[in-house]
């Protein structure tokens, strides 16, 4: 039996290098997950024997938004602390692209190449949870939070914090779990865990915005049904939250940002509290958002042992991954791609931008493909008046170019945006109409982005983003 397996991964693994090969030449992609779904038809259960063989297991991190920064950063402090890590860098988090990843990572017998040093770092769908669980035996499971996001494909929050439960439940008493502690709805997560905890906060509320927003979308407690009170908010219900009626809080954090610095055009500075000591840190990206991805990197740093040394020197090397406030130099103008595609998501894009100083160009991009979500109606519950009075252009783009256009209009960013459908002429107008020297903001939904991203890569002479590690 055991030769059989050897027989089908070998095949398993040839033809998935041979399809990912085929896939890049011919322009049809990086070959990031059609590899997985044809591996797994020649030998269901690949992923699993695979990961198997990861000398330091493997790490698993989830949530709506800050996946993939969160990855990337675990991967820097992973490298930084001697690991080779294993990592969907292209974002493909589903079990095929997790599969190919791991495909890609071994050679022509199906082999791993220095499996004693290996760490599988995995971005993960938030419904793909349980099996990538089940399958891949994490020795670390990261949540960053939890909000609506695609209605028409997850369900309510309450849907798949239950789904979260369901498989957190079924890890064994060996795995950590990393919480973000001022997210209810992750924190709340905890109850399920057989293992050991660990939280994260932002315990400096000098960057707290006053009151609850209302793209909130964890209010009520799930216990008793009375609203969460909050002493200070971060965004959207995110802060440090208790529950008058049950006595509910927001637990007690062993990683904490005790100081957050954000200053316009600057690095994010974060100093920070942590079992192994305290320390500083500085991010070139903008947003309160990222110091919580760094946090939850950070976590999942001190549940692997990681030497602070390490999470200092794998931070500092950080460059954002792809689309994800990337900056590309088209055309003698500073190109910044910024993914938003949730209300909470895209209010803490604005704020960040509205936070820059002078007059912004902006181009936003709504597409309603499967992997945007279909219900473009979310774009009611973001705050674009943080713009106002703010926009020296403004144009709207993408399959629902009309319905974001007339969104901007009645936040009365300015009188007309602009609209052009085609995301190729939309992105040559932008960048005629943005003065030389001056930055573009292109803040477009996640199938838009990756258009946009293939673009702006091949007019700023940048490889695909697959290739890009």
């Amino acid at each position: 039996m055991s030769a059989v397996l050897g027989l089908r991964t070998a095949a398993a693994v040839t033809m998935a290098k041979v399809v990912a090969g085929l896939s890049r030449r011919l322009g049809f992609g990086g070959g990031t997950a059609l590899p997985g779904l044809v591996a797994d038809a020649v030998a269901p259960g690949l992923a699993a024997r695979l990961a198997a063989r990861l000398g330091h297991g493997c790490v698993l991190i989830t949530g709506t938004n800050g996946k993939t920064t969160t990855a990337r950063l675990v991967r820097n402090i992973a490298q930084a602390a001697g690991y080779r890590p294993v990592h969907n860098h292209s974002g493909s988090n589903l079990m095929r692209g997790i599969t190919a990843c791991l495909i890609e990572a071994t050679d022509a017998r199906g082999q791993l190449r220095q499996p004693e040093r290996r760490l599988g770092i995995f971005e993960v769908d938030e419904a793909t949870l349980p099996e990538a669980a089940a399958a891949l035996s994490p020795r670390v499971v990261a949540f960053t939070n939890l909000f609506r996001d695609q209605l028409d494909r997850y369900g309510e929050v309450d849907s798949v914090a239950a789904v979260w439960r369901r498989a957190l439940a079924a890890l064994p008493p060996s795995t950590t779990v990393v919480l973000n502690a001022d997210d209810p709805g992750v924190a709340s997560l905890a109850d399920a865990c057989r293992g050991p905890v660990l939280f994260y906060d932002v315990s400096d509320t000098s960057c707290a915005v006053g009151q609850i927003e209302h793209a909130a979308d964890a209010r009520w407690c799930p216990a008793c049904g009375r609203e969460y009170t909050y002493s200070a908010v971060f965004y959207g219900h995110v802060g440090h939250w208790s529950c008058p009626g049950c006595g509910r809080a927001r637990p007690a954090a062993a990683i904490q940002a005790t100081r957050v610095e954000q200053r316009p055009d600057d690095p994010l500075r974060l100093s920070l509290s942590t079992p192994s000591g305290q320390f500083d840190l500085s991010l070139p990206l903008m947003g309160l958002y990222n110091a919580y991805n760094a946090l939850a990197a950070v976590s999942v740093g001190v549940a692997l042992a990681v030497p602070v040394e390490a999470i200092q020197t794998g931070v500092a090397s950080f460059t954002a991954a792809f689309g994800r406030q990337e900056r590309m130099n088209v055309r003698g103008r500073e190109v910044q791609t910024i993914l938003a595609k949730n209300p909470a998501g895209l209010n803490q894009v604005l704020r960040a931008i509205s936070a820059e100083q002078g007059p912004k160009n902006l181009l936003f991009l709504l597409n309603d493909g499967i992997a945007d979500g279909r219900d473009v109606s979310w774009i009611w519950d973001v705050d674009f008046e943080m713009l106002a009075g703010q926009a020296a252009l403004l144009l709207a783009s993408g399959r629902r170019a009309a319905d974001m256009a007339l969104r901007l209009k009645y936040a009365d960013i300015d009188a007309n945006p602009g609209i052009e459908a085609d995301t190729e002429r939309a992105l040559e107008m932008a960048l005629a109409l943005t003065p030389e020297g001056e930055r573009l903001y292109v803040i477009p939904t996640y199938t838009a982005m990756l258009r946009v991203r293939k673009l702006l890569a091949r007019w700023g002479q940048r490889p695909p983003f697959w290739e890009e590690a």
